[in-house]
């Protein structure tokens, strides 16, 4: 199991985008089914100090999601979106909307790449509406929730 975070994250400057670029230690198909198993999920998305709770996860092409972290002290915070191209094992399409900031949706896409029969590669692109809100999120701590998210996943795929 790799010991640090190979997480790239980018913002261009004048783009309201956020690419993630990010390795993992296990074949194709698995890294793929982390992301898309709805049993697997609260497994490893989210900081640590949350619990993630899916209350949907239809993970094929015009299926939907929503789930809910929970903080220590009771706060909650969901997230829904819908699934518009589900090509596995190798891509998602979807939306995503934090229900505490409605109407600011972002369109994601992940890209799997092989790097061999046990490396993978995930290319990840989200698309924001204005550079205030791709901003807002990156503010609110996102990039530390995504590095715990994948130092969590790479527990998840080694335990595999």
């Amino acid at each position: 199991m790799p010991t640090t975070d190979s997480t790239i994250i980018k913002a261009p400057e004048a783009l309201p985008v956020i690419e993630i670029t990010r390795d993992f230690e296990a074949p194709l198909a698995r890294v793929f089914q982390a992301f898309t198993d709805p049993d697997l999920i609260p497994e490893w998305l989210g900081p640590r100090e949350l619990t993630t709770v899916v209350d949907r996860f239809d993970a094929r092409s015009g299926g939907s999601y929503r789930y809910v972290q929970r903080d220590p002290d009771g706060n909650e915070y969901a997230f829904h979106g819908c699934f518009h191209t589900v090509e596995a094992p190798t891509t998602v399409i979807q939306t995503w909307e934090f229900e505490g900031y409605p109407g600011e949706v972002s369109l994601e896409y992940m890209h799997l790449e092989s790097l061999g029969d046990t490396r993978t590669r995930g290319h990840f692109t989200s698309h924001y509406r204005t550079l205030e809100a791709r901003n807002g999120l990156i503010a609110s701590g996102m990039e530390r929730g995504l590095r715990d998210s994948h130092l969590r996943l790479d527990e998840l795929l080694a335990r595999a």
